[in-house]
């Protein structure tokens, strides 16, 4: 597998800073003709098809790797807004209470979050790298939205889930996990041309076009960066 190159690194620093973006804007709720949405929604749907393609350029192993290091920074920076919450405030700010509700959150809703992600997020890969093997990498039109609709529904399933079981009714639950999960799938579709249009581009310009025919697929496993 190639080294790092820029474009793979300009990349990564996208699908960071996409993840980032769509864990502030969430607090936010917003009404699509009657369906409450998330802000992320506006953003959040792009990560998943930056590693889209991620996995059909570089591989399984690359994708993970910056998966991990999305998984980081999104960590470090609830840590930070964390530790900046609990200093002490100066006498004549009063705005405690707006920033503790935009950036605080529990620590449900926190777990939600980041078991959604490493579930979501590595199901979007691995469906979407298994597929291009059996496949013989024909339809990526298939591959990219078959993983979207594996890895965004166990996405909004699990946040739902984890996030408000017990405090919100059944019906409510699933209508939720169903709006939010057909939003991001239909967002996807709704990008295939963009993304046809990129992934040709990376696979010309890097000259690689990777098939994990044996990858391990242990999210776990320490990938060195010059494999």
């Amino acid at each position: 597998m190639p080294g790092l190159t820029t474009r793979f690194l300009v990349i990564a620093v996208l699908f960071v800073t996409c993840l980032m973006v769509s864990n502030i804007t969430a607090v936010k709720l917003i009404d699509v003709n009657g369906y409450v949405l998330t802000g992320a929604i506006v953003i959040f749907p792009i990560s998943y098809i930056i590693g889209d393609v991620l996995t059909e350029v570089y591989g399984f192993a690359k994708a993970r790797l910056v998966l991990w290091v999305g998984f980081g920074a999104n960590l470090f920076a609830v840590l930070t807004f964390a530790l900046v919450a609990v200093l002490p405030a100066a006498s004549f700010w009063d705005g405690q209470a707006a920033y503790e509700m935009i950036l605080g959150a529990t620590p449900r809703i926190l777990a939600a979050s980041f078991l959604a992600y490493l579930l979501g997020e590595f199901a979007n890969s691995y469906v979407l790298a298994r597929l291009k093997v059996i496949t013989e990498g024909r339809m990526l039109w298939l591959r990219t939205i078959g993983s979207t609709v594996v890895g965004q529904g166990l996405d909004s399933t699990v946040f739902v889930f984890v996030a408000f079981w017990g405090v919100l009714p059944l019906e409510i639950l699933a209508g939720t996990i169903a709006v939010q999960a057909l939003a991001k799938i239909g967002y996807e579709v709704l990008a295939t041309p963009f993304t046809y249009a990129v992934i040709g581009w990376l696979k010309r310009c890097e000259g690689i076009d990777h098939y994990d025919r044996e990858t391990r697929f242990n999210p776990f496993t320490i990938t060195r960066l010059q494999d």
